[in-house]
């Protein structure tokens, strides 16, 4: 009789029914996603239907406005930085190397601060107005024509100075990564210094040239504090109309919700261009373009077509906040300014830390899974920094109050105490604001600082016994530390720069050092908000110095 023997036959490990990697990966992603949501959903479904009567009334100018001076603003920024990085990397100058980084400097200032400082030195009452007074023995303004200061021009004016290092810094590098043989070629052929610019070098960086153009847009549209100090009637500063001013909640998510469409097209334009204009360099070992020493009057103006963006877009900003700054001394131990800078460091602290490990978290849980749900929304997340911090107030606000009145309730039942508003009535929406406002940035530094460690660094910790956890506390995080500290620092500046979000969200008598300084310009109080302006300043230049040493 043959017998049978069973053999035991191994089973292959069945992976979990709820990866909690995966699982936290979607979590996050989700309430990153949830204020757009939120806006979509009010403003299809508004309380009080305004649609009509906005259509009807103020939504056409508010758009219009808005498409004229986003569109002025990123032509007029895209000229400056490409003519400025096709200067600095083509030709050698006096003060060309300064230059260089100089040129970076206006991303310090935000174009609200350079705002207050430019109708401080031009209006009535500043030096330039009463310089031209005394000279010519003028008395009145109606002794002489000047131009006026709060005037859609002047925002165009002062955003473009913002914002254009933007395109200088993409311009830039797209100039010195062509091949110096297609220089050589073109001047073989006769063309000169415009020919080669127009016909060569143009066309090979409009990818990049358009990509700082459409982030110069951008944030043109997400902008309060400048047209709301020029009097410039936007979309922006149409949700405050109807929403603080109207107390109409559905009105502003419909004027939100067009925003975000004007954002997506944007975003989609910008895309669709990069994808049909591409060029590649068909070695890595190109030479690069020899740049060409200047003399004599070309090298005055291609100084002077370099010094007066910068000298606009920082000199004169911080030289008028100086001034006042030192003829204040007072300002600088006031008790308010004291409180909002302490506000500041603590939200600033918090949002980026929680926003850099959730980035983290987020890229980590996705490498991990197979799963195509988490690997989906990855780049969906990064919608948060497109969309405008008033957008993000909007759809942050509504469902957060909600939910804080239904947290009261269910305390109160179980206690038979009101424990308040704790969200709303708290920093926490300003937090989580800033969490999405700026998540792309934890998550896109986490995900490139994980992209460059050897996948055999992480399999040889875990078959060495090692968890999920603490490969990545191990292994992962000594490799990132730096990407990560980055973004830390990127996202802080970010965060203490924020007005929109910050002025819908903050709860009562809650000061930011953005806040404080829009009040108090706001009043005409240069005076006490220099100090506020300045410490923004200062902090915004940490971010252009490592942004400066990453270049290098």
């Amino acid at each position: 009789m043959n017998k049978m023997t069973a053999t035991a036959i191994p089973t292959k490990k069945r992976r979990p029914s709820v990866d909690p990697w995966s699982l936290g990966a979607v979590m996050i992603a989700s309430l990153v996603l949830i204020p757009i949501l939120s806006v979509a959903v009010l403003a299809l479904f508004p309380t009080e239907n305004i649609w009509p009567h906005l259509m009807a009334t103020t939504l056409p100018r508010y758009f219009q406005t808005t498409v004229i001076l986003m569109i002025s603003v990123g032509a007029l920024a895209a000229c400056v930085g490409t003519g400025a990085a096709w200067l600095i990397a083509r030709y050698d100058f006096p003060l060309s190397r300064w230059l260089e980084w100089l040129l970076l400097l206006p991303l310090a200032i935000p174009a609200y601060v350079g705002a207050y400082a430019l109708v401080d030195f031009l209006e009535y009452a500043g030096p330039v107005q009463t310089g031209l007074r005394e000279i010519f023995g003028w008395e009145t303004s109606r002794d002489y024509w000047f131009p006026e200061i709060r005037s859609m021009g002047a925002a165009i004016v002062v955003l473009a100075a913002s914002l254009f290092p933007y395109v200088y810094i993409l311009a830039r590098a797209a100039f010195r990564e062509q091949p110096g043989a297609v220089d050589e070629v073109s001047r073989s052929l006769g063309a000169g210094a415009l020919g080669r610019f127009w016909r060569v070098g143009m066309p090979l960086a409009r990818p990049a040239i358009a990509a700082g153009a459409a982030i110069v847009m951008m944030e043109t549209v997400n902008d309060f504090g400048t047209v709301d100090y020029f009097a410039v009637q936007t979309l922006t500063t149409g949700i405050f109309n109807v929403w603080l001013e109207s107390h109409n909640v559905g009105g502003a998510a419909q004027i939100a919700s067009v925003i975000l469409v004007l954002v997506i097209f944007l975003v989609t334009l910008e895309k669709v261009s990069r994808r049909k204009i591409k060029f590649f360099n068909l070695s890595n070992r190109h030479r690069p373009v020899d740049r060409v020493r200047l003399k004599g009057g070309a090298a005055i103006a291609a100084s002077f077509a370099c010094i007066l963006p910068f000298a606009i877009g920082f000199v004169l900003p911080v030289s008028v906040l100086l001034s006042h700054a030192l003829n204040n001394p007072e300002s600088w131990t006031d008790a308010g300014l004291i409180r909002a800078l302490g506000n500041t460091l603590t939200v600033g602290g918090i949002a980026a830390v929680v926003t850099v490990l959730a980035g983290v978290f987020l890229v980590y849980g996705v490498r991990l899974s197979g799963r195509a749900l988490p690997r989906l929304l990855l780049p969906v997340t990064t919608i948060g920094y497109a969309a405008p911090g008033a957008v993000l107030g909007v759809g942050i606000l509504i469902p957060l109050a909600f939910l804080d009145h239904r947290l009261a309730d269910l305390i109160e039942s179980i206690t038979g105490e009101r424990a308040g508003l704790l969200l709303t009535g708290s920093a926490f929406a300003l937090v989580l604001a800033y969490c999405v406002r700026f998540f792309a940035i934890g998550q896109g530094a986490a995900d490139a600082a994980m992209g460059r460690v050897s996948p055999s660094l992480e399999m040889a910790a875990r078959s060495l016994g090692r968890t999920r956890a603490q490969t990545l506390r191990e292994i992962y995080f000594p490799l990132i530390k730096g990407s990560i500290g980055s973004a830390l620092l990127l996202v802080f500046v970010d965060c203490v720069k924020e007005l929109p979000a910050t002025m819908l969200l903050r709860p009562f008598n809650y000061e930011t050092l953005a806040t404080r300084v829009h009040d108090q310009a706001s009043l005409e109080n240069l005076g006490d908000a220099s100090p506020g302006a300045l410490l923004i300043v200062m902090v915004g230049l940490l971010a252009v110095l490592l942004l400066a040493r990453a270049n290098r």
